[in-house]
Formats: structure tokens, C-alpha cells, sequence
């Protein structure tokens, strides 16, 4: 019988000839990857820990498992190489067995794991808009198997594939086993599957392995199986896999070796026109992405950190999730399936197609099938994200249709995605690769307006009647000190964000074919080489912040839109200081009927849906509660100031939102109200806006993905972009903006 022993504790962890004693789970850019500064390291370093002589029997073998070392890892047990593995996202295991020290009376036995995050040109990811932490960051244990077992060596999966199908009244399930150490089981050997559900067995079968080589096949069957129904109803089954000893005359029975998989039966599809459906019911999938770290932490994330993102998710009242863009902690793939959450899994294949990385994306691809197969969750495995942003070659076309090949031969039952980067072209070829497709849209805050994701999916979908399209990403960025009565794109605000998605959510209402969307994202997350929004290395879209400490404003607006839990929410509750003379006050609620009280005193009352603004003339204290009902409530307290808090302005756009106040600007030429769009019709216009964006990627901030873009990709993110904006929203400084204008004003329009 498999013994498993965890090996996380007591590792000297060695960087640039320092040593510490470090548990696991441990990354090196806890801190250093989140500050967006110059020390990001990236480069190799070692762990080190010792092995005690495990008790062993006759045949057992020893297997070391990891279940995520980033990015790639070479493994020695007593100076002997055991095995190099390339992705930092994925379970791996090697048999250690012919190279450890079993005997009490020799020395112990010495681990040693190089682990290398540095840059090169055939791992994924290398080039994306997150932080690429190192360190063995999940869990490492010891596992003790008999000499016959199921596999340990199958790309790092369970050894077991669990398949239900659905028939009306009843589920096949289609159970494949594979198995190691001799040539061929023994005779006297059985596999036995039990299917478990409410602490019954609901179908069994045993077949025996002699004339039995590898891989095993039972099919077994539940009658009128419990559904797993998302959130609504997420049940799961358990299939138990037995490896068993018979004896000749006796017929007693030994337990050789157990693998459980939890799995749920369901059915779903995608309709062009209706969405997604579950069970054959429609199920709008509205989810939220998420990366897997934190503040401090980076992504040596614990059960409990884990548990508390699953947590917060359920609160939102979202239904789906995006795992962007990687392959994510096991346990929570098993906390999707507890909770329901239908899930898009994906390997990082993103931003920058490399030559030499298509063998690691199917070898990360295969991995993440084989280590998820038995998910309820998953429905979608996504096989890439934005990697046309350098380009639609022959090579990434190829690249593409490989993944989506591979996955379909070996999950025919699921669906492939990918996420396409807003400038691709909408009559490429790269959206007939996949089963369905999605875009990431960051109009109304990277470009455009608002309207402008109304307008594409309506031209989208009247020139492709027939395709199902989503909306995988969708985002604006709040810091939470940067507060404002008049919201505008670009400001970081907690106000602009709320408005951005409330406009979000009404467009996704009104297009009810959009088969997933997914807000961008979640949570703050890293991303060391930003520097936006007064806040160095990290990425503020996030609906929670980085600590999960505080909830923003758009959370509770989609919570309202969401969430069946009652409750009012008093938005800007941050924005306590007000210079405006009648302010507005917007509450996020799920009820129909909200009372807003001052000091006590009924102010309004009015009906309505999830978003309620009342306009309030402003006293010089402000306690205000809001009411649904006699239970549910919310309070705040604003105060009339005499001007603007200058605290609630990001600096650095207030010096360039003024710096020009001085100036005479001639109308004849190009100033800073003129469009991108237009200056770049103008040869002179053009040169300049080149010479200016080159001093821009000069500097280590704004989106990774930028020095990818072609020239032609990066106007059509910025045609409508005034020139005032494009200088905030580069954060060039006022002296600079200066000299910029100065030689705009010598433009003639």
C-alpha cells in the first residue's frame, strides 16, 4: 500500500552564496518581484534538505513528487541526476529508488533541487504582464509504492482517467488504469473500481490483470445519476481504484496499492446564439480571472490562501473562472469542483510566441490534462493567450492547431479555447483553430470608449453569425487612495473602475450570445515590471486588493448583479472628504427598494435594480445609512470640504494634468485635444509620436506586451487617445511634456 510522506520542512535554500533554512512553499521574488524595482532576480539558485532511510519491503519503490517548481528544475538524490523538468506550473515525480540509501546503518541521503527562473527561449511564459516567480512554491513529498502500482510516470498524473458520459437515466463511466514495475502485473492480481456517493457504493467492477500488460479499461454505470449543477448543486462522486492481491486457495484479498478521484457527471455545450449551457439548461458562465499570488507572498500560496480566494469568489457570486495563465495549485482545481465553479484551464502560452517553445507547449498542455482529466470543472482547456501580438505567422498558426489537435485526442469531450488579443484581426485564420473563441476587450481604459465594446461585438458577430464568442478579459484599474467626484479614463480612481463596469455589465446583459466573460481580475496581482497608477509592480484591476483585505467598490457591484445573498452597499465610502456642494451617492444592492437616511432623517426612498444614485445637498457632516427592509443596511459619513483633498489625486497626473496652464497654445497646430489618430496622418506627426513612443519603451513600466506590438497593432489601441491622455497615461514627466508640445506646436494641422 502507497505511503505518502511530505517533505516540506528543513531546506537550506542557497541564492548568489548565501543560505537560509526555508519551509516549503518558497519563492525567491516574494518581495523583489512585487516592488518594481531593479532587483528582480531571475536566475538559478538551490535547495537542499536531507532524506531519511524511509522503511522499505521487499520490490517497494521510492518516488519523489513536486507539484510545482518554477520554472525549471534539475533533481539529484546523492549526487546521481534523477531528472530536469521545464515548466513552472505542473506536477512532476521521479523514481529515486536505485540512487537512495535504504540502509539505517548508512549516511542519510542528500537532496539537491537547481531550480532556474532566468530567461531563455524555449520555456513558457517568458514574456507576459505577471511577475515569473522561482522557488519550489508548492508542495514536495516522499511516495512509497509496491513494485507493481498505479502509474507514478504518466506526465504526472494520477495514473488513473476517469470519463463519465451521459445517457439519458444513467452515466457510463469510463475508468482507464495504467500500471508500472514489472512487465506485467502477476496472476492473482485484480483491479477493482468502486464508485462512491453518499458514503455508498453506487457501482462496482473488478476485472483481473492476467494476460493484463499496462493499461487497464473498466467501464462501469449509475443509474440516474446525481448531476453535478454548478453552483446550484455541486456534487461529486468518488471512483476508488483498487490494485489487489487474491490469494490461490485462501482467496484473501491485500490491498496492493489506492488511488480516489472525486469527479462529477454533467453535459454541457456552447450555442453560437445562447451561451453556454450545463446539463442542457442555459448557465451564462460570468466569471472573474485569477493569477495565484499575494502581497508578501508571492506564489507560495498555503491551503488557507487558497481556500480564502475560493472564499471570496463564491462571495463575488461569480460562477466560472478563469485560471489565467497557467496551470494552477491542485487543490484548487479541487475547490473549483467543491464549489462549483465551471472552469477555463490554461497553459502559458501567451504574448510572445518562441521558435523553439512548441514542444514545451504540448508537454505543458499534456500535463494539464492529464493531471486535471477527472475535474468536474473544467470545461474548457485554453491553449493560448494574446500570442499574436508579435504577428500571425505560419509558425504560431502551426503551433495552435497542434495544442488544439493534441487536446482533442486526448480529451475529446471538452471544448478548446484561446484568448485573442484585441487587434487580431477578425477574419484571421487563428479564430477557426480552436472550438470556441474569446477576446480580451480593454476599451473605455487601454483605448476607445466605453461604447466601443458595444459597437465590436455587435460588427463582430454580424460578420461571423455563426462562431461562439466570448469575452475572456474586461478591466479598468483602481487604487484605492485615488478617490474622485468626476471619474475619468486613466485615473486610477475607485469611481472610474465602479462606472467602467457598471457600463461592462450592462453590455454583457445585452448580448446574451457571449458564451463566457470574465472580469480582469479578481484580485491586485504582481507584475514587476508596471509601474502605473502611483503603484510600482503590480497590476490594480483586481475587484479585491492585493491582501484581500479590502473589497472595492466594483465588487459589491457585481456582487449586486450576482450574488443571491442579501445586502446594500454605500459606494466611495473612501471619498469622505467632498468639495462639491450636492454630491452623489450610489449604493450596490441586490433588492429592489432602497431608503437613504441622514443623521437619522429619511432622505429617499426609490425602486430599482442593483445601481441606485441619490443626490444629496451636502452639510458639513454627513452620517448617512441606507436601507432594504428592517435587517439590511449600510453606513458612512462624509464631510463638506472647502476645496479638493489633494490626498484622493494620483501626483503624478495632477503635475501633467497642469503643467500646460501657462501656455499659449495655437490652434493652427497640433496641441494636446488633437487625437493620436490624427497626428499620425501627418508625416511630421508620425515622426514625432515614433521618436516619443521609442522614450517610452525605454522605460521599464505600462504593459508587458507593448514592446511586442507592432506599429500598426499600437495605433489601433490608440487612435482615439487625446495627446493629453497618451502623456498621463505614460506618466512622462512635466518637463518632458514640455518639450513634446512645444515641438507638436510647430506642426501645422
Amino acid at each position: 500500500m502507497r505511503s505518502v510522506i511530505s517533505l516540506n520542512r528543513d531546506w537550506t535554500f542557497y541564492k548568489e552564496g548565501v543560505s537560509e533554512r526555508v519551509n516549503l512553499p518558497h519563492t525567491w521574488n516574494a518581495l523583489d518581484g512585487q516592488d518594481g524595482g531593479d532587483d528582480y532576480y531571475r536566475g538559478c539558485c538551490y535547495y537542499e534538505r536531507e532524506l531519511e532511510c524511509p522503511v522499505l519491503k521487499a520490490g517497494d519503490q521510492v518516488w519523489l513528487e513536486f507539484l510545482g517548481v518554477s520554472a525549471t528544475a534539475e533533481v539529484s538524490v546523492n549526487g546521481h541526476f534523477v531528472g530536469r523538468h521545464e515548466g513552472g506550473y505542473s506536477a512532476f515525480r521521479y523514481n529515486i529508488t536505485g540512487v537512495l540509501k535504504v540502509h539505517p546503518d548508512q549516511e542519510k541521503n542528500t537532496l539537491e533541487v537547481v531550480v532556474d527562473n532566468s530567461a531563455n527561449d524555449r520555456v513558457y511564459p517568458q514574456k507576459a504582464d505577471f511577475t515569473f516567480y522561482g522557488g519550489i512554491y508548492r508542495d514536495v513529498n516522499l511516495i512509497i509504492v509496491p513494485e507493481t502500482h498505479i502509474a507514478l510516470d504518466l506526465w504526472g498524473g494520477p495514473g488513473v482517467k476517469v470519463t463519465p458520459r451521459l445517457t439519458k437515466g444513467h452515466a457510463d463511466i469510463l475508468t482507464e488504469v495504467w500500471l508500472e514495475g514489472r512487465d506485467n502485473p502477476k496472476d492473482g492480481q485484480a483491479l477493482e473500481v468502486t464508485i462512491w456517493g453518499d458514503h455508498e457504493a453506487v457501482s462496482r467492477k473488478r476485472m483481473s490483470l492476467t494476460g493484463v500488460s499496462r493499461e487497464a479499461v473498466l467501464e462501469l454505470a449509475i443509474e440516474n445519476p446525481h448531476l453535478w449543477q454548478g453552483r446550484e448543486d455541486p456534487y461529486l462522486y468518488t471512483a476508488r481504484v483498487r490494485l489487489l492481491e487474491i490469494g490461490g486457495k485462501t482467496g484473501d484479498e491485500a490491498v496492493i496499492d489506492q488511488v480516489s478521484l472525486r469527479f462529477g457527471c454533467r453535459s454541457f455545450h456552447v450555442d453560437p446564439d445562447k451561451g453556454f449551457f450545463l446539463n442542457g439548461k442555459s448557465y451564462p458562465l460570468r466569471g472573474v480571472s485569477r493569477h495565484q499570488d499575494r502581497e508578501g507572498v508571492g506564489c507560495a500560496l498555503t491551503r488557507e490562501m487558497h481556500k480564502e480566494d475560493m472564499e471570496l469568489i463564491a462571495e463575488v457570486g461569480a460562477n466560472s473562472i478563469r485560471l489565467a495563465h497557467y496551470q494552477h495549485d491542485p487543490y484548487f482545481y479541487d475547490l473549483c469542483d467543491e464549489y462549483g465553479m465551471v472552469v477555463w484551464a490554461e497553459i502559458p502560452y501567451i504574448t510572445m510566441h518562441m521558435e523553439g517553445g512548441r514542444e514545451n507547449t504540448l508537454f505543458q498542455l499534456r500535463e494539464l490534462i492529464l493531471q486535471n482529466h477527472h475535474h468536474a470543472g473544467i470545461c474548457f482547456w485554453g491553449i493560448s493567450n494574446e500570442v499574436t501580438v508579435g504577428g500571425v505567422t505560419e509558425s504560431v498558426l502551426e503551433n495552435n492547431r497542434a495544442l488544439h489537435a493534441l487536446a482533442k485526442e486526448m480529451d475529446p469531450g471538452r471544448l478548446t479555447t484561446m484568448a485573442c488579443a484585441f487587434m487580431l484581426d477578425e477574419n484571421s485564420p487563428m479564430l477557426r483553430i480552436t472550438d470556441v473563441l474569446a477576446y480580451n476587450h480593454y476599451f473605455g481604459w487601454y483605448s476607445g470608449e466605453l461604447e466601443d465594446n458595444d459597437a465590436w461585438f455587435d460588427e463582430f458577430r454580424q460578420k461571423h453569425p455563426g462562431m461562439a464568442v466570448g469575452l475572456s478579459e474586461y478591466g479598468a484599474e483602481a487604487v484605492l487612495k485615488w478617490q474622485t467626484g468626476k471619474p475619468e479614463r486613466g485615473d486610477y480612481t475607485e469611481q472610474y473602475q465602479a462606472l467602467y463596469h457598471e457600463h461592462m455589465l450592462q453590455m454583457i446583459r445585452e448580448r446574451p450570445y457571449l458564451w463566457c466573460t470574465y472580469v480582469w481580475n479578481m484580485f491586485d496581482f504582481a507584475a514587476d515590471g508596471r509601474d502605473e497608477g502611483g503603484v510600482k509592480g503590480r497590476n490594480n484591476k483586481g475587484l479585491v486588493t492585493f491582501d484581500r483585505k479590502q473589497r472595492k467598490d466594483a465588487f459589491y457591484l457585481y456582487k449586486a448583479c450576482w450574488s443571491k445573498e442579501p445586502f446594500v452597499y454605500i459606494a466611495g465610502k473612501r471619498y469622505q472628504n467632498r468639495a462639491e456642494k450636492t454630491t452623489v451617492i450610489t449604493v450596490y444592492t441586490n433588492q429592489e427598494q432602497v431608503e437613504l437616511y441622514r443623521a437619522g432623517k429619511l432622505e429617499e426612498r426609490q425602486r430599482g435594480s442593483r445601481v441606485f444614485r441619490f443626490s444629496l445637498d451636502m452639510e458639513q457632516e454627513n452620517a448617512i445609512m441606507v436601507k432594504s427592509g428592517k435587517d439590511i443596511q449600510d453606513t458612512a459619513i462624509f464631510y463638506k470640504a472647502r476645496t479638493p483633498d489633494p490626498s484622493y489625486m494620483l501626483p503624478v497626473l495632477g503635475e501633467v494634468a497642469n503643467w500646460f496652464e501657462d501656455i499659449v497654445v495655437k490652434d493652427d497646430c497640433f496641441g494636446l485635444e488633437d487625437r493620436v489618430g490624427e497626428l499620425v496622418e501627418n508625416p511630421e506627426g508620425l515622426a514625432v509620436f515614433r521618436e516619443f513612443m521609442a522614450v517610452y519603451d525605454s522605460r521599464k513600466q505600462g504593459a508587458a506586451a507593448a514592446s511586442h506590438m507592432t506599429e500598426e497593432q499600437r495605433l489601433k489601441t490608440m487612435r482615439s487617445m487625446s495627446l493629453k491622455e497618451l502623456i498621463k497615461r505614460t506618466n512622462t514627466p512635466p518637463e518632458e511634456a514640455r518639450e513634446w508640445l512645444a515641438r507638436l506646436q510647430k506642426i501645422k494641422k
